[in-house]
């Protein structure tokens, strides 16, 4: 291994060709950059600077290893600067249900992120559930979930309203059984939807399931069944609101944080007007 420092040393003196110059541009002694060259050279094998020479110049193994260690000696600089830089190294875990990273709240991290290039945001989409649990467990400094009513630590809560949606040119609301297409086991929306329905003495089936929103929402659209969804997430999907399903009590939005505290809190007021805005 070749110490950067002996090569630093080495290559002071191929360019100011004096002993006593390269010293000077590093602040040492002579006689420690006469010995750190010696050190290299003991190391290599090899004489690198030609001594007897006026000014010294590399010996011809010294100008092989001379843009080598020029190269060596960019690289270490390079590594240096990196470790000195804090930019990504503090993180802050973030839970959301995928229907809520919206543009508006990337936006927001995005102006966070601008100002704080220390903290690197990770990012987690799931179903409420599961993110709910995962924070209990002290998986995220942050999370945002749907649940029936907020729970006693909730930094804040905005209603989510429902409604039961289909395709617009397919009338499968008058089917017996109905068919849903519905989110996977766990799904808030999928248990709302099925006691409701036994309530209205309906028979049901799932036709669909799916793990995403936008999967669901296509599904919907191309008529393979009924869904309860939020109001805000189906504008421009092409879906049809029913309205002689009844009206669905809204759920909630709840936003869950560890501490108050620069910089969560911050994150945590902007994630707050991002959702209040929605």
């Amino acid at each position: 291994m070749l110490d950067p420092r002996l090569l630093r040393s080495f290559v002071a003196i191929a360019d100011t060709g004096h002993f006593t110059h390269a010293a000077e541009r590093l602040g040492m002694t002579q006689s420690t950059i006469s010995q750190q060259l010696g050190r290299l050279e003991e190391l290599s094998g090899h004489p690198l600077i030609d001594r007897a020479a006026r000014p010294v110049r590399p010996t011809p193994l010294g100008e092989r290893l001379l843009g080598h260690a020029r190269r060596i000696l960019q690289l270490d600089e390079e590594a240096q600067s990196l470790l000195r830089d804090p930019a990504g190294t503090s993180a802050i875990s973030i839970g959301l249900p995928e229907d809520l990273a919206t543009l508006a709240l990337a936006q927001g991290l995005a102006r966070f992120a601008a100002g704080n290039s220390r903290i690197r945001l990770d990012v987690v989409t799931g179903l409420s559930r599961d993110l709910a649990s995962r924070y209990r467990q002290g998986e995220f400094d942050i999370a945002v979930v749907k649940e029936d009513r907020p729970g006693p630590d909730c930094r804040a809560s905005f209603p989510e309203p429902l409604g039961w949606f289909a395709a617009p040119d397919h009338a499968v609301e008058d089917r017996d059984p109905l068919p849903l297409v519905t989110f996977p086991i766990g799904g808030l929306y999928r248990d709302t939807m099925f006691r409701e329905l036994e309530a209205a003495g309906r028979r049901w089936y799932v036709a669909f399931s799916g793990s995403s929103l936008q999967s669901v929402l296509a599904a919907v659209s191309a008529g393979m069944g009924i869904s309860l969804l939020p109001l805000a997430v189906t504008h421009g999907h092409g879906v049809r609101r029913l309205t002689d399903l009844g009206e669905t009590a809204p759920m909630v939005v709840s936003l869950y944080a560890r501490e108050e505290q620069a910089p969560i809190g911050d994150l945590l007021r902007m994630i707050a007007a991002a959702l209040e805005s929605r």
